[in-house]
């Protein structure tokens, strides 16, 4: 009987744990279609002489359709593998900045983590390539040192110059964090018109208290729904 016990646990343990792979799967499913959809709303409110930031742009697949849209697009990758990709698929786009820098609050070098499967999958872990320690299934001795920037700088001579961002990409690997609640205290974020973001709460789970109250404080500042914090 116990024997029969025991292995009614176990199936059931195996059926709970499919059940939420599957509910992981569809929740995946359903950000990716919202992204797409709300990508294709900014996408068609874009025009020529709008200024569009892409942070984290990795190997161009959203910075391409940015630029067709013939704004201009100012893309920030510091991963050299990602960097080279993105240079290479944005020529011809003379609209296009490229900055091989990582985003952050000051201007220094940093380490630039690669992901634990880098070497064996480029591509793939190029996007999970992160300036902040501690991050899941990171190995932080795989590092490249990289420019780091103070990007509220940037945006400020570019607010003083253009009045206004269209758009503003950001998925940096936890380093929104520091930079979204630097861009909140100095103001920046009501000259943006609109703004994605993927938010890195389960890569940093030390981090997750932080993220609670950035998102009750935009929730508070910034009503509507041209910020997005559930970017994919």
């Amino acid at each position: 009987m116990a024997d029969t016990d025991e292995r009614t646990e176990v199936h059931r343990a195996e059926i709970e744990a499919i059940q939420r792979k599957a509910r992981r799967r569809e929740k995946r499913r359903v950000r990716n279609a919202e992204a797409r959809g709300y990508m294709n709303g900014v996408l068609a409110m874009l025009k020529p002489g709008d200024l569009v930031i892409d942070c984290g742009a990795n190997v161009g697949l959203v910075s391409e359709p940015l630029a067709q849209t013939g704004a201009d697009l100012h893309c920030f990758e510091p991963d050299p593998f990602a960097f080279e990709k993105l240079n290479g698929r944005m020529q011809g786009h003379k609209n296009t900045t490229l900055h091989n820098v990582a985003v952050g609050t000051e201007n220094s070098t940093v380490k630039l983590m690669r992901a634990e499967d880098f070497e064996s999958d480029q591509m793939g872990g190029s996007v999970k390539s992160t300036i902040l320690d501690g991050g899941r299934a990171m190995a932080s001795d795989n590092y490249v040192e990289v420019n780091l920037i103070d990007f509220t700088d940037f945006l400020e001579e570019q607010i003083a110059t253009r009045g206004e961002i269209a758009f503003l990409k950001m998925d940096i690997e936890g380093a929104e964090l520091d930079l979204l609640e630097v861009m909140h205290a100095k103001g920046l974020i009501a000259s943006i018109r609109c703004l994605v973001v993927e938010t890195h709460e389960n890569k940093f789970p030390e981090l997750r208290p932080r993220f609670r109250k950035l998102r009750e404080t935009f929730a508070a500042h910034y009503p509507g729904n041209r910020i997005n914090l559930d970017w994919i």
